[in-house]
């Protein structure tokens, strides 16, 4: 994993946590420093007033001198009732009153950190004030001790410091940590997904044992990576149909033009004794098969990409008989059940009919025998020949384009191969099948598609 800032998830995650630590022990320090400051304050308070309760006993006892002593106090002033300081230590000697703002009024002692006095400029300092109530009124005494840095002491703040940087570091590796082991499977994933894009083995990636996020996430991955498998083995499966397909038609393609080349090139060498009638009607045959295969080739395109059709319900009986009502070289016998509706495009179902029928035609000895019947909630129509039939192993095989078998290929020369794959491809757009199933003679093409709900008799006569 990348050590690098942007890069490395860890150490932003980290980062971020140890950041999220030292805001948290900077605000708790804050709280922390305020309430000991207080704690200290109030102590320090409570020091100044005992030692400035000695001052008020000389007031009491009408023992006060001009000049006081206090060395553990910053200063003390005496304020007889008339407002005037009547005696005061050294350092205060000649100052008028410092501060008015204690005592409140109706509070005889008070307590107060007061900053910037005259006497005490550029510092803080807690002051006291102690009241005496003699006959000629009230007196005040102020006394004054050093303040309490917002630190407190230097001992005080290292050691939030010292803790701070302790959790602070205790998070860094704690995070890293846990995330390092967090993170470690989706490394592997990483790894895997690398070497499978590079071509490495099997498609999958290793799954962690935990159940967590990364454990459905690897298992996602694994669900893409075989529904990608399956599609590039579908889509090689393609690729080799598409160049058997291309290959096929080329060569079909190729023997009516060759034929055609070839009838041309021979009546040329010859002019005089050709016959250009029958050239004509050999090279209009072979335009014929050319056109057939080109048209095949363009309706197979056209159900491949999905071509919109107009879909309507019609009555597969009356398609049938329209279409086997043109005369053609054997025998057609049909069987045709009514009222057997289907949603579907005529023009479509009637190509697939007719290549059936073609290929029934060129394959039966005597008759074709067509049926359509209602089988429960489907539409069934079979199409047998009393040829020789296909064996039941080939019987997927006729279905693929430009697939002929031997016997058919030595029998006929007119079909393109094509004629059964887009009847099958017809039969899949109309939500259907087409199979062949077994007879006692000949090929039995049989198509499945659904059938529209059988009609309502009317109600008998009363």
């Amino acid at each position: 994993m990348s050590t690098r800032l942007g890069r490395s998830l860890r150490t932003r995650l980290t980062l971020l946590a140890s950041i999220a630590m030292l805001l948290v022990n900077v605000v708790v320090s804050i709280f922390v420093l305020y309430g000991i400051r207080n704690e200290v304050t109030d102590l320090r308070a409570h020091e100044v007033s005992g030692k400035a309760l000695r001052v008020l006993l000389m007031v009491k006892r009408d023992q006060l001198p001009r000049r006081l002593t206090a060395p553990d106090l910053d200063g003390v002033q005496v304020v007889d009732p008339a407002g005037r300081v009547v005696a005061a230590t050294q350092n205060l000697s000649g100052r008028p009153r410092l501060t008015t703002a204690i005592p409140h009024r109706e509070q005889a002692n008070n307590e107060a950190v007061l900053c910037d006095l005259p006497a005490f400029p550029g510092h803080c300092k807690i002051a006291v004030a102690l009241t005496a109530y003699e006959p000629e009124g009230e007196w005040v005494i102020y006394a004054f001790g050093p303040g309490v840095p917002w630190y407190v002491r230097t001992e005080v703040l290292l050691f939030e410091i010292c803790v701070t940087a302790l959790l602070v570091a205790l998070t860094w590796w704690g995070v890293s940590r846990v995330v390092a082991r967090t993170l470690a499977p989706v490394s592997s994933i990483t790894r895997r997904l690398g070497e499978i894009s590079a071509g490495g083995g099997g498609m999958r990636v290793p799954v962690p044992v935990n159940d967590d996020e990364i454990k459905a996430l690897a298992e996602t991955a694994n669900q893409t990576l075989e529904r990608l498998e399956t599609a590039l083995e579908q889509q090689k499966i393609a690729m080799e149909r598409q160049r058997r397909f291309a290959g096929d038609a080329s060569h079909d393609l190729r023997s009516p033009i060759t034929a055609m080349r070839a009838q041309i090139e021979d009546s040329l060498l010859h002019p005089d004794d050709t016959d250009w009638r029958d050239t004509g009607e050999k090279m209009l045959a072979s335009l014929e098969r050319l056109q057939a295969i080109v048209t095949d080739l363009l309706t197979l395109t056209k159900l491949d990409a999905g071509a919109p059709t107009h879909h309507e319900p019609l009555d597969l009986g009356d398609l049938v008989a329209a279409e086997t009502c043109r005369p053609r070289g054997k025998n057609v016998v049909t069987t045709l059940q009514p009222d057997v509706i289907v949603t579907g495009d005529r023009l479509q179902l009637a190509r697939l009919l007719t290549n059936l029928l073609d290929n029934a035609e060129r394959h039966a000895e005597t008759q074709v025998i067509v049926t359509v019947r209602r089988q429960d909630t489907q539409a069934v129509m079979e199409v047998l020949d009393d040829g020789a039939g296909i064996a039941p192993e080939e019987r997927e095989t006729v279905f693929q384009r430009f697939t002929r078998l031997d016997a058919s290929r030595n029998r006929d020369a007119g079909g393109t191969g094509l004629g059964l794959p887009i009847a099958r491809e017809i039969a899949t757009a109309h939500h259907g099948t087409l199979t062949i199933e077994d007879s006692d003679t000949g090929a039995r093409f049989v198509l499945r598609v659904p059938a529209e709900p059988a009609p309502e008799a009317p109600p008998a006569a009363p």
